[in-house]
Formats: structure tokens, sequence, C-alpha cells
């Protein structure tokens, strides 16, 4: 049930702007879910969630994919994007990443390794790595991310 529960809290967060755990709370229970703001609190901490600042000023619950990284992967992606990326933009929820010929599996590899509950998934040919994001809010950060990561 925990672990239905936690699945079901990352959902969420992801496609509603929840604010408060008596938010997030209700949300569950519309969902089936019981629970008490004690249970959400440590699902909020074992799940490493975030409250980030949206453009309306507001606040909502996200997952810290940074949390979700070791520092012996972070290094290899720092490695990986500074090296093989060539451009990259976004249009909507759609991130392509242009690479050096045979190096997009490696970038897209070390995308999926980011466990990123923003990214639906990735597609990687030669020299092209397409991202699909879950909105255009986190493509549009993601590249503000690549751009900093490689210096560009």
């Amino acid at each position: 049930m925990k672990t239905q529960r936690q699945a079901k809290i990352l959902e969420i967060i992801s496609t509603k702007n929840v604010e408060t755990q008596e938010q997030l709370l209700d949300e569950l229970q519309q969902e089936g879910f019981r629970g008490t703001q004690a249970t959400i609190s440590r699902d909020i901490k074992e799940l490493r969630i975030v409250k980030e600042l949206t453009s309306l000023g507001t606040y909502r619950y996200t997952a810290a994919a940074a949390n979700e990284i070791d520092s012996n992967f972070t290094g290899r992606l720092n490695t990986i994007f500074r090296e093989c990326v060539v451009k990259f933009d976004y249009a909507q929820n759609i991130i392509v990443i242009k690479t050096l010929p045979g190096l997009a599996s490696a970038a897209g590899s070390a995308i999926d390794a980011m466990n990123m509950s923003t990214v639906i998934g990735t597609l990687a040919g030669d020299d092209t790595v397409m991202v699909v994001m879950r909105d255009n809010n986190a493509a549009a950060l993601f590249c503000g991310e690549i751009r900093s990561l490689i210096g560009r």
C-alpha cells in the first residue's frame, strides 16, 4: 500500500500544482487512498519531495531530481554533456539534443538514469536525442540545467 501511495503522490505532484500537505492528502483521498497528514509528511521526506516557486509566485511540490542522482553519476553526466552535446533546444514539452556522431545513446542513457519524474522518456539515434518532458515548464527548466552544465 505504501509503494502504491507514494507512486500516486509522485503522479499527483507531476500533474497538478499542489501547494500544501492538506491538498495532497485531499487528492490522495479522491484517488481512494487513506492516510493522515503525518503519513503524507513521512512520504514527502522519503520521496525527497521539495517545494519550488512557480511562475505565478506560488509554491508547489515537486520531486527533487538533484537528490535522485548520486555524486559519481553526476560527474559522468557532466562529462558526457560537456564532451558530446553540440546544441539543444526545446519546443513545448519536447527537447532535442544534438551530439557528436555516435554519442546520442550515451546522452539518452544518462538522462534515463537520472530517474527524473518530469522525464517521460528518451529516444536516441546516432547524433540526436529526443526527450519528452511531462510539461513545457519542465522542458524549459531542463534546458536551463543543460545550459549551465555545459557552460554555453
